[in-house]
């Protein structure tokens, strides 16, 4: 990459996270922001790990969190007034560059109209075009000055499309350890270090805990009926998750012998200390292949999104770890598949079957490496470059 920028006195930065996957990833842009500007004020929508890096959030990240086309129609005008409020927000300010990290149906329309008012716009982490919507290319081609993608192999797609694009691999990759200590994670949780234990991920988004929940503690209870020893931890995304996860369990009145872990928070340590994992598709399932767990990938949501979804589909997988590798490395389950015997089973042959482990820790070992590259540096290289260009649309 080209040399960075000067170090800048100040910068003023809007930005947009909508979930908390991207609350991460724009708490480590900010890092590495700041690591090259004496003072920054960045300000806009965000959670609390932007805000650990001083980010001024005039709305709670938690605003943007929806999931599904019925619910997004249904929050769609409130939506609309909180963006035309943001919107006129920072034309008054007009800060040196706008970030929007991921929320392409928030954020894209959001960046076209700073951009038209002379705004530089950068968009950090490409729309899953690859995936499906590949007609939203033309959208982004209009809407950003640069994209900023987590992936290698989405360089080449945007680019033939005419959008400058660079590759910043991965903050996770950066921040997830190639060796990771076990005994401490364990011992963090209270877990026990000679027992397998198998983490249940079920997603953060109050729709994604009662769609997936029920099934993956179902799950549980099938593995523990045929495998007593084994151990499970559930970690909450948040205060409202953890309550809501209690009561779920509490309702599917698991056998009492039953080990299940609830905490707040931990994820990564749950990752850490687990054998194999059951993970809604997301964010969530790269980190486990970044811990190099074997895992199964389930997801479930309303029936009508999921054909909505279906039918836009241009890949077979959902899961990243499947999409990065080209190939089902580990099995998915969707909708109507998400039944906790078949769940349980692919599970157990991922704990006994030790060759079947062993490829699927190499795998995820490579993709380590690839996607390790110091993602906040040059994200933030990237965005002072944009910060310092000339504007002409």
């Amino acid at each position: 990459m080209p040399a960075l920028p000067q170090r800048r006195e100040s910068l003023a930065l809007g930005m947009v996270a909508g979930e908390a996957s991207g609350d991460v990833l724009a708490a480590a842009l900010l890092a590495g922001i700041g690591a090259h500007v004496d003072r920054v004020h960045a300000a806009g929508i965000g959670g609390p790990s932007m805000g650990a890096q001083g980010f001024d959030a005039w709305w709670s990240i938690d605003a943007l969190s929806v999931n599904g086309y019925l619910e997004v129609l249904r929050e769609y005008p409130r939506l609309r007034r909180m963006r035309n409020a943001l919107r006129e927000r920072l034309l008054q300010w007009r800060p040196n560059v706008f970030v929007g990290v991921d929320a392409p149906d928030f954020n894209l329309d959001l960046e076209r109209a700073l951009r038209k008012r002379a705004i530089r716009v950068v968009h950090f982490i490409g729309p899953s075009i690859w995936a499906w919507r590949r007609e939203r290319i033309r959208r982004i081609a209009a809407s950003v000055d640069r994209i900023l993608l987590l992936f290698p192999f989405e360089q080449a797609l945007y680019r033939d499309a005419g959008i400058d694009a660079t590759y910043v691999g991965h903050p996770l990759a950066d921040v997830i350890p190639v060796d990771v200590d076990v005994s401490r994670a364990r011992g963090a949780l209270g877990l026990p270090l000679d027992a397998p234990v198998v983490a249940l991920l079920p997603g953060s988004r109050p729709a994604e805990i009662e769609h997936l929940a029920p099934p993956f503690l179902g799950t549980a209870a099938w593995l523990h009926a045929r495998h007593p020893e084994l151990r499970f931890v559930l970690p909450a995304a948040s205060d409202a998750g953890f309550e809501r996860l209690k009561t779920i369990a509490a309702r599917a009145r698991l056998p009492e012998s039953l080990s299940l872990t609830i905490v707040r928070g931990r994820a990564h340590d749950a990752l850490a200390a687990a054998e194999a994992v059951l993970v809604a598709s997301g964010t969530a399932t790269l980190e486990a292949a970044l811990f190099r767990k074997p895992m199964v990938i389930a997801y479930r949501m309303s029936a009508i999104n999921f054909r909505i979804m279906r039918r836009m589909a241009l890949q077979p997988w959902v899961g990243l770890p499947n999409v990065l590798a080209g190939r089902f490395v580990v099995p998915e389950f969707l909708q109507d598949d998400v039944q906790p015997e078949a769940m349980g089973q692919a599970l157990f042959r991922q704990l006994e079957d030790a060759a079947h482990r062993a490829s699927i820790v190499e795998v995820f070992g490579q993709m380590h490496e690839t996607l390790r590259c110091g993602c906040a540096a040059r994200a933030a290289q990237a965005v002072l470059e944009v910060a310092d260009e000339r504007t002409v649309h």
